[in-house]
């Protein structure tokens, strides 16, 4: 069957690239259904309440405060070993259409436990809404993503296999979800070492989490574990949060402001 050839856009690139660097991890997943009841009264009666991925950025960051595993990467070079972070860096899958065609953008969000729900929504949103080229990590990403194949490899092999450096990159665990087209479990790959993933919510005020992650890290256990803190923390930290948002809540751009790295010659940002 004769079909037509067509040119592999920029944003396309970026995900083979990322797939690229993401081929290698040893994935392993647990699905939980938790109970959100407490979270949906006090986000139902926020005047601007945020959307689910602040909200699950911030419970996954309050629960790898007390857990350091859970900020924990594995790093190839100079030796393979363990590197812990000394606090969480988060990225957000952003679906965007550009130039007509579907697209999904990391974006960052540092130290996510320190900032309020309204800050993280900010920054979410801002990767939502801003042109690529007015958010920092899209840019740094397109820089990259530009380079001839080669210096593309080199740029992803420094970002994945020195500690810092993947930190500023990819951070110590991702958030993503498809709920807002319908929900599902989505298998997500990325260099890891942690991914969240969450479904809509149901009737019955439960939702659907999975998390996958890097088994060289750690093992079912601790990861059950953190699915029951992070039940807990949604219904106690996070929904004491929204109890306390004020009528008329303005959110601001300070918080995007302060998670724009800045860019060194290869595309990565200065940690």
């Amino acid at each position: 069957m004769r079909g037509k050839t067509r040119p592999i856009s920029l944003h396309r690139r970026l995900i083979i690239d990322l797939m690229h660097a993401s081929r290698d991890v040893p994935f392993v997943s647990l699905a939980r259904m938790i109970e959100i009841g407490p979270l949906l009264e006090a986000r139902a009666a926020a005047v601007r309440p945020p959307g689910f991925a602040a909200i699950f950025v911030k419970a996954f960051a309050l629960v790898a405060r007390d857990e350091p595993v859970l900020r924990t990467l594995y790093t190839g070079w100079p030796q393979r070993c363990l590197y812990e972070l000394p606090r969480s860096v988060a990225t957000v899958t952003i679906a965007r259409v550009e130039n007509g065609e579907d697209c999904v953008l990391p974006q960052r969000v540092s130290r996510p436990d320190a900032m309020s729900l309204a800050e993280i929504d900010a920054v979410i949103r801002e990767g939502k809404e801003a042109p690529i080229e007015d958010v920092a990590m899209f840019r740094k990403m397109m820089r990259a993503t530009r380079l001839p194949l080669p210096l593309r490899r080199f740029a992803w092999w420094v970002g994945l296999n020195f500690g810092r450096q993947r930190a500023n990159w990819f951070g110590n665990f991702s958030v993503t979800s498809v709920a807002a087209c319908g929900g599902g479990q989505l298998l997500a790959l990325s260099p890891g070492p942690f991914i969240l993933n969450y479904d809509v919510v149901r009737p019955d005020q439960t939702i659907s989490i999975l998390i996958r992650w890097d088994h060289r890290v750690t093992d079912g256990a601790m990861i059950a574990r953190t699915a029951i803190r992070l039940e807990e923390v949604l219904n106690g930290e996070i929904a004491a949060e929204l109890r306390a948002l004020p009528p008329g809540l303005a959110v601001t751009d300070r918080a995007c402001e302060a998670n724009r790295p800045k860019i060194t010659a290869i595309g990565g940002p200065q940690g």
